[in-house]
């Protein structure tokens, strides 16, 4: 799997989408249930987020550049809230779409071809989301995880219509059906939400994982069987990679060689545990009270 790009996981997204959409309106057409309708409505979201994952990744997969020092991986948290605001627009029309056949129910035909073919459509998406979450993890990506997420949503979504449908069957109860299309669009806002807000963290420089930090911190303490220490520890995730600055306290007569080599031997011991780690260390002298000033007020690292 890891042999395998991002974009290589967003074009298998496109892929799905496109046959499960084509499966989905074509439930609705054999059998006009709202419900079913509702389902085939996200799925146009599901494409539409697919598409700007595959954008999203291909442009943040760029070397930085003058403009961008840093690398263009944030643009990943844009995906996902783009994604998030699609699904929103998704549930509007879901409503829109359900509330006349509250006061004007109609009856649901051919349901075994319905069912049929909405369940092809949910093992889609499954086999696709769960090949899509190996990759996010492999490959760090909020955009792959949140797409999955999606797909895997829509899976949820698919089967509690399947359900309906054939309750609706069963009991003859008409108002159900755009009952359960409603109660489709409620869920998938709750999801847009989700993905909105872990966008704005992303944007908002948020720390890194804590197990993360912890493996930073158990190589920093090793400085103090050397004599030496650190403080003023920060970090923050951007996309696939985070970056970590600290400041490294050493015996004032200690050489820029000895020095030197001290945080060289530290940056490559944390991106040897973590090497989507960046690391910026700053040598100070130990014995300087001035270096213990830290105006920003991070965490404290000892």
């Amino acid at each position: 799997m890891s042999q395998r790009g991002p974009t290589f996981y967003a074009w298998l997204s496109v892929a799905t989408s496109i046959v499960t959409i084509t499966l989905k309106f074509l439930a609705y057409y054999y059998t006009g249930s709202v419900g079913l309708l509702s389902d085939a409505v996200e799925a146009f979201v599901n494409i539409a987020a697919a598409l700007v994952a595959l954008g999203v990744l291909t442009y943040s997969a760029a070397k930085p550049d003058r403009e961008h020092n840093f690398g263009h991986e944030k643009a990943e948290y844009f995906s996902s809230g783009i994604e998030g605001a699609l699904i929103f627009v998704a549930a509007g029309a879901i409503v829109w779409t359900a509330i006349p056949r509250l006061f004007v129910p109609q009856p649901i035909e051919q349901v075994g071809v319905g069912v049929a073919l909405s369940v092809l459509a949910a093992l889609a998406n499954l086999a696709c989301a769960r090949l899509m979450l190996g990759a996010a993890r492999v490959h760090r990506s909020i955009t792959l995880e949140a797409d999955a997420k999606h797909l895997l949503t829509d899976v949820w979504t698919t089967a509690g219509v399947i359900v309906g449908v054939v309750l609706v069957q069963a009991t003859g109860w008409l108002r159900l059906d755009p009952l359960i299309a409603i109660a489709v669009a409620l869920q998938i806002v709750w999801t847009g939400w989700s993905l909105m807000t872990r966008s704005f963290q992303g944007l908002m420089d948020r720390a890194i994982p804590d197990e993360d930090r912890a493996a930073i911190v158990e190589i920093l303490e090793t400085l103090h069987d050397r004599g030496c220490d650190y403080h003023a520890l920060r970090t923050r995730v951007a996309g696939a990679k985070s970056f970590v600055d600290v400041h490294i306290l050493v015996p004032g007569g200690m050489s820029v060689q000895e020095g030197h080599d001290l945080v060289e031997q530290l940056e490559n011991d944390i991106q040897a545990k973590l090497p989507h780690v960046e690391v910026l260390t700053h040598l100070e002298p130990l014995e300087d009270p001035k270096s213990w000033d830290d105006p920003g007020k991070p965490l404290a690292g000892s």
